[in-house]
């Protein structure tokens, strides 16, 4: 795409330290970059690190002589093609959703006329705090697209939503706010399956399994997991784009429902288990969700308390349905079967177990040991029985598109679109 200047303004916080990869991804990409740091973020970065970077005067306040003549803040605010604000404090949040400008930054948010981006990072108690959340709403009701934060472990030793995107993730929503379209060098070459002259999967019949499980233990306790539901929910969407009917079986999650997708919200792994078999026959099934292990063996009815004396209660579990090994034993059992599977440690060699183990046609693995789950990126490994496919690491959506194009080709060797329906 053509050079765009892009205005990044970098707030205070330990994750400053991410704008300085941004401001080197947008270089590479020919944009012209103007770094604004705020007095908070001069803690974290240095004016003199963002300029070589950048290769462009780095400005922090609004009361200095030289910078107002040589260029005012108007219109350091208004020749921008977009301003970004990464890291956005729940400060930054705030004062924009109240429209304060009380420095340069505040003040560049304030008077520009362009589009505005903002990538969250904060603690996780502020970021769900309900004053944040409702400056976020406020800020996307007036247009501010606002990133979701990865879920993670932060530097304050708490775990949870709050942690800032990735530079590669902030670097694709830039692209995509830029262009309308997702980030070519993200994509990896992949097509936009929303153009109407390339559904590679028209006619097809998709299901999906996307998220965790929830296993109550009593009526306020439940075992469950960190899958955050976004990597499925972005299979569910590509795999529309691509002009698949789509039937998505959702674990608990808060993430809205992609366009054109039918989607059916399930908490345990027997109800998920259950809609499954119903959703059958189809022609691909792709298992994505991460689906509990184990269930209490007995639910409790009332909250189970402690009663002093010290002594733990005892849990007994019991073995939840194996989904997969299951579609994969059906004699509704799809064309092509695709399982997921989340590792912390040989990745690839649990990969090829599990692949033998559940008799399904492809594993896609990925390690979540270094990167949790709930980010905006994802690396993963295509395990089939002819080998090992491992792409680079991608957004999520990149991956869910490219994993697209392989199914689409799978599948019309496999079987002609409609072979799975005869019993409809």
């Amino acid at each position: 795409m053509a050079a765009k200047r892009i205005l990044l303004i970098i707030g205070g916080g330990i994750a400053a330290y991410k704008s300085i990869e941004l401001v080197r991804l947008l270089r590479k990409s020919g944009h012209v970059v103007r770094c604004v740091l705020t007095r908070a973020g001069e803690q974290f970065v240095t004016p003199l690190t963002l300029a070589a970077l950048s290769e462009n005067k780095v400005y922090t306040s609004l009361f200095d002589l030289k910078d107002e003549v040589e260029m005012g803040h108007i219109q350091l605010s208004r020749e921008a093609d977009l301003v970004v604000v990464a890291p956005a404090t729940a400060d930054l949040l705030a004062k924009m959703a109240g429209g304060q400008a009380d420095d340069l930054a505040t003040t560049l948010l304030l008077a520009t006329d362009k589009p505005v981006l903002a990538a969250p990072a904060m603690n996780v108690r502020m970021w769900l705090h309900a004053a944040t959340q409702r400056n976020v709403a406020i800020l996307r009701g007036d247009g501010v697209t606002v990133l979701e934060p990865d879920e993670g472990e932060m530097a304050c030793g708490e775990y949870g939503p709050g942690r800032l995107p990735e530079p590669e993730a902030i670097f694709a929503a830039i692209e995509k706010a830029l262009t309308g379209a997702p980030a070519a060098s993200l994509l990896d070459g992949q097509p936009d399956f929303s153009e109407a002259n390339h559904r590679p999967l028209h006619g097809r019949r998709i299901l999906i399994t996307a998220g965790p499980t929830h296993e109550p233990i009593d009526p306020v306790r439940y075992i469950a997991n960190r899958s955050s539901g976004k990597q499925g929910f972005a299979i569910a969407a590509a795999a529309a784009e691509a002009g698949a009917e789509v039937l998505l079986i959702a674990g608990p999650v808060p993430l809205p429902t992609p366009p054109g997708v039918i989607r059916v919200d399930v908490e345990t792994a027997r109800e998920m288990a259950a809609e499954v078999e119903q959703g059958l026959p189809v022609d691909a099934a792709i298992m994505v969700a991460a689906v509990a292990d184990w269930r209490a063996a007995d639910t409790a009815a009332q909250k189970i308390k402690k009663d002093g004396s010290g002594a733990v209660p005892p849990l007994a579990l019991a073995e939840n349905p194996d989904i997969l090994a299951g579609v994969a034993r059906s004699p509704q059992r799809p064309a092509l079967l695709i399982g997921f599977a989340a590792e912390t440690n040989d990745v690839i060699a649990h990969a090829e177990a599990k692949l033998a183990r559940k008799g399904c046609d492809w594993i896609v693995a990925n390690d979540v040991s270094a990167d949790p789950m709930g980010g905006e990126t994802n690396r993963v490994h295509i395990v089939t029985p002819e080998g090992v496919d491992s792409w680079d690491r991608l957004s999520k959506d990149a991956v869910a598109r490219k994993l697209m194009e392989k199914i689409a080709d799978e599948l019309d060797t496999r079987a002609p679109p409609e072979s799975t329906h005869d019993a409809d």
